[in-house]
């Protein structure tokens, strides 16, 4: 039957679409319903198309123990008909060979004597044919590894090597694959990444490598320590796996990266997105891979304490982590049980133990990725107060002046250390005296602080003991941290007088000299800051007080912290009423002032205040400086929530000097503290967007992308639309750089959205044109039409002229690739294109703008470049063919094109973009017969870069002196300094 048949024409345009689809049983039941009906058109070279087409679906899909059918099928057509198979078939059905014996493999109901069988008989037909038997010894090779035989498996190994490539060995890519897993097997961690380098750096790819790479690469990067590069290689690698069904196996290795690395909820989430690989059976193989990575994580979750968590696991059944853990186990034991009586050996089910065994390789890798980290039930997250000099647990004089000292120095473990005095007193019986009872009391008191109800009652008791002790100033202000305690408990006018008459009740002690500056001033600063204080003026003028008090006794003792204290709420109030600059100084101070005391412990505070404050003003300089002091003093001891905040800053603080690098290690400790701190949706999606706009401009896209994903929904929950149009934007530009251009459009138009509602249009306008550029890339040209319109109309609005100039040259292309108005419109657009460069550039040269005229000169020559070059590439013939182009139609538009190059040229001045198109009119003037006027062209160009050296200067040379050639091959160089030909 003839291939121009309608149904025959129908079937290979299904096959071609077919071929596209992603993975899966939907392509496979197109594939099959394909096969029947090539076969019912009669027409052999289709149906042969068509099996080909299904088995390659089988084999790599979940279903790849039905790659054998058409695979038995091809074969019994060859061996019947091998005339029907033409050079490229023939290539095909030997090609596929390969996956017979090593499919089988996967197939534990397969007899082993069958899969040896079928590995002779590709290497029969192989040599037969002519072919290397390199992919013959890698296949033997494989069977021997699976076997356990190491030493035919080391054999195999180097014949496979040895044995020369042809077209019937695998690709480079997943030939080292292969190669590097080998080398895992026998411990040789840092030989298998550099095995797999080339693939890893883009040397060598594939339908579907590097993504099995960047999976098997993911523990020895992390037994190595470079954890940098396995962060990475997880987030790109599990993005570009996870769509693909034959992918399971790469999953599962990143299932058991989280498992091992601390980040179980991140492993559970990788389950949730993959419920079929609970179930898909026809491929034994990676299903019991799958289970074990799953088992492997489901055991850190008990571990963690979390057995009875639910957990993601196979459809129609709840499960929690304890339940899924003993189900993996015993469905990937079963199966590696199948496999060792198939092969008589123990080999499978060894691996499987030893993969089951995994422990964590670190205590944590920070991915930067939305995660809640799973920790040991009742395990602390914050970090403990610096460590201070250890005293004998059991030597209570000793615990007692290392207390004293802490609390002279106003150390924060000062508490822990009175805690530890009193336990020690307890256990041996020692009797302490008063005031060491006073100072215990009170310490436990403040420590307690955070349930001021609890607190109280401690309080009551230091006061009644410091009282006893003689004295009177401590013993009041102990009766105020409890009336304050007592207020904050239970707010009210009665408890907010009590803690007054306190205060009243300490500054007449104080003004009879029973009680020292320090008490009276820490009980008015917790006044103020217990009245709620805002930027009211009387407040502010309490505090101004304070501070002139602490001030005026600042020679008493520990009166620093207390005037640091003071400086400190004046400028948190100063900040609240607007000034920023008055605040950062009041901030500064502080810290200084605790410096200076030997207090850097509390400086930070005030260091991490100023950088906040520091960043908002853009004044990056003093945000980077201020945070790192406060994470350089006070990181031992921050909370979480105050770790990530100022990592944070750090970050956004470094990304706006264009540090990227270091920009992206503070933002992925940012986001890691966050989660910790419960604080993902907030904190840690600022972090996030932080972090993935640094990837990115370190050319991270992939990276970049997967974290900005797991951002954007916490930063639409906010309603922050700032940052959700950062976001969307910021990931547009990622897929843009992964070849994801109708994806990253959509990013671009959900962005422009938001921003259509912002007074300033000018992010609007550029989203705009962003999204019509990746429109036109992916093909939907009536929608990238209409976004470089509405561009066009927002630039106009915005008085832009050069890009509304780039929106019409961009229809203008279009409707001449895809025939939206042919030619005529083409034109027409391009010219609209050139008018409002022209009127733009006059008008800014009348303005005296010479920047502005500098830009629109060149925006204007391009466009008459690009009007010479759209005319030319409308001409469906050269104007040298006579016999077509016999209006001259062709020569006229060459001619065109000439003049348009030659405005160009006027308009770029000297220069590089003038060169370039002196060679384009003289490639033009050789198509139309003007050998001598190309060749002039090519030496002023020749002339122009005499001497020059660099890329662009080498392309420019080598182009001029291809039109000499051309345009004159057997006489010597034309004028102008021309050089002789080669």
């Amino acid at each position: 039957m003839s291939t121009q048949d309608p149904a025959v024409t129908a079937v290979r345009r299904s096959l071609a679409q077919n071929r596209d689809e992603p993975e899966g049983r939907a392509r496979n039941a197109g594939a099959e319903r394909l096969v029947a009906e090539a076969e019912a058109t009669g027409d052999t070279p289709l149906l042969l198309d068509a099996l080909f087409n299904l088995a390659s679906a089988y084999a790599y899909s979940s279903e790849k123990n039905k790659f054998f059918v058409p695979f038995a099928r091809l074969l019994r057509m060859w061996d019947e008909r091998p005339g029907d198979f033409d050079g490229a078939n023939t290539s095909q059905l030997h090609w596929i060979f390969k996956w017979v014996a090593n499919g089988m493999l996967d197939q534990p109901d397969v007899p082993l004597a069958s899969i040896e069988k079928w590995q002779r008989e590709m290497e029969h037909r192989y040599r037969l044919a002519g072919h290397s038997e390199r992919a013959v010894r890698q296949g033997d090779f494989r069977i021997a590894r699976h076997l356990g035989d190491t030493v035919r498996a080391t054999a195999a190994f180097a014949a496979w090597l040895a044995a020369d490539r042809d077209a019937m060995a695998d690709c480079h890519a997943c030939e080292l694959h292969s190669q590097g897993i080998w080398q895992v097997d026998r411990g040789q961690d840092a030989e298998a990444l550099a095995t797999w380098g080339p693939v890893l750096q883009g040397q060598y790819t594939c339908a579907h490598e590097p993504h099995n790479v960047l999976a098997s690469s993911l523990l020895p990067m992390v037994r190595l320590g470079r954890l940098d590069e396995a962060r990475a290689h997880h987030l790109r690698g599990y993005r570009m796996a996870r769509s693909m069904e034959s992918m399971r196996g790469a999953v599962s290795g990143h299932v058991e990266f989280c498992a091992l690395t601390g980040n179980e909820a991140r492993g559970l989430e990788i389950l949730a997105e993959h419920p079929a690989y609970f179930t898909d059976i026809g491929d034994p193989d990676t299903h019991m891979e799958f289970l074990a990575a799953t088992a492997l994580l489901m055991r850190r979750l008990v571990d963690l304490g979390h057995a009875d968590r639910p957990v993601p696991g196979p459809a129609g059944t709840s499960w929690t982590a304890g339940e899924l853990l003993a189900h993996a186990e015993r469905e990937a034991g079963a199966i590696a049980a199948r496999f060792d009586a198939r092969n008589g050996t123990d080999a499978v089910s060894r691996r499987l133990r030893e993969r089951l065994d995994g422990r964590p390789l670190v205590d944590r890798l920070p991915l930067g990725v939305r995660a809640q980290r799973l920790t040991t039930p009742g395990r602390p997250l914050t970090a403990a107060a610096p460590e201070s000099p250890a005293a004998v647990p059991g030597d209570v004089p000793a615990l007692l002046a290392e207390a004293r000292r802490l609390t002279r120095t106003q150390h924060p473990g000062a508490g822990a250390a009175w805690a530890a005095l009193s336990r020690a007193a307890e256990r041996t019986g020692t009797e302490l005296d008063t005031r060491t009872r006073a100072e215990i009391a009170d310490h436990a008191g403040i420590d307690a602080f955070e349930d001021p109800a609890a607190a109280v009652p401690l309080f009551g008791t230091a006061a009644a003991l410091f009282e006893s002790a003689g004295d009177p100033g401590e013993a009041a202000a102990c009766r105020a941290r409890a009336a304050c305690a007592a207020a904050l408990a239970d707010p009210g006018d009665e408890t907010l007088a009590a803690f007054d008459a306190a205060c009243d009740a300490l500054r007449a002690l104080h003004a009879a000299g029973r009680a020292t500056p320090r008490q009276l001033s820490g009980a008015l600063l917790a006044r103020v800051r217990l009245r709620d204080p805002g930027p009211d003026g009387g407040t502010e003028e309490e505090v101004a007080r304070i501070v002139a008090f602490a001030e005026e006794h600042g020679d008493a003792e520990r009166m620093a912290s207390r005037l640091a204290d003071a400086v400190f709420l004046q400028a948190r109030l100063t900040a609240s009423r607007g000034d920023a600059e008055s605040a950062a100084a009041l901030f500064a101070r502080a810290a200084r002032i605790r410096h200076e005391a030997g207090l850097p412990w509390y400086a930070a505070e005030a260091e991490a205040m100023l950088a906040d404050l520091s960043l908002h003003c853009d004044d990056h300089a003093t945000a980077e400086s201020a945070a790192r002091a406060a994470l350089d003093h006070g990181e031992s001891f921050f909370e979480p929530v105050q770790r990530a905040h100022l990592h944070t800053v750090l970050a956004a603080a470094l990304a706006a000097g264009e540090r990227d690098a270091e920009a992206a290690e503070h933002a992925l400790e940012g986001a890691h503290w966050a989660d910790e701190a419960g604080q993902a949706e907030g904190l840690g999606a600022w972090a996030r967007l932080v972090l993935g706009g640094a990837q990115l401009r370190q050319g991270r896209a992939a990276e970049a992308a997967t974290v900005l994903e797991t951002a954007l929904p916490d930063l639409e929950a906010l309603h922050h639309e700032g940052r959700v149009v950062q976001a969307r934007w910021w990931l547009g530009e990622c897929l843009q750089d992964l070849g994801e251009p109708r994806a990253a459009a959509e990013q671009f138009l959900l962005a422009a959205e938001i921003a259509k509602g912002w007074e300033e249009q000018r992010d609007h306008a550029v989203l705009a044109h962003l999204a019509a550029d990746c429109l036109e890339r992916a093909g939907l040209t009536g929608e990238a039409v209409r976004a470089y319109a509405r561009a066009e109309e927002l630039w106009r609005g915005l008085e832009r002229p050069a890009q509304v100039v780039r929106t019409l040259r961009a229809r203008a292309w279009i409707t001449l690739r895809d025939g939206q108005g042919g030619v005529a419109e083409g034109r027409r657009l391009m010219a609209l294109a050139a008018a409002e460069g022209e009127a733009a550039l006059a008008a800014a040269t009348a303005a005296g703008d010479q920047g502005e005229a500098r830009h629109l000169r060149t925006e204007l020559a391009g466009t008459y470049r690009q009007s010479g070059e759209l005319v030319v590439r409308a001409c469906a013939h050269e104007p040298g063919d006579e016999d077509e182009d016999d209006d001259g139609s062709a020569r006229a538009a060459y001619e065109e094109g000439v003049a348009f190059a030659d405005r160009a040229a006027a308009t770029f001045g000297p220069g590089d973009d003038r060169s370039a198109v002196q060679l384009m009119a003289a490639w033009l003037e050789v198509d139309l017969g003007l050998p001598e006027r190309a060749v002039a062209r090519a030496g002023e160009v020749l002339a122009a870069y005499e001497g020059q050296e660099g890329a662009v200067a080498e392309r420019r040379v080598a182009e001029a002196r291809a039109v000499v050639e051309y345009a004159e091959p057997d006489e010597a160089a034309g004028p102008a300094g021309a050089p002789e030909p080669a």
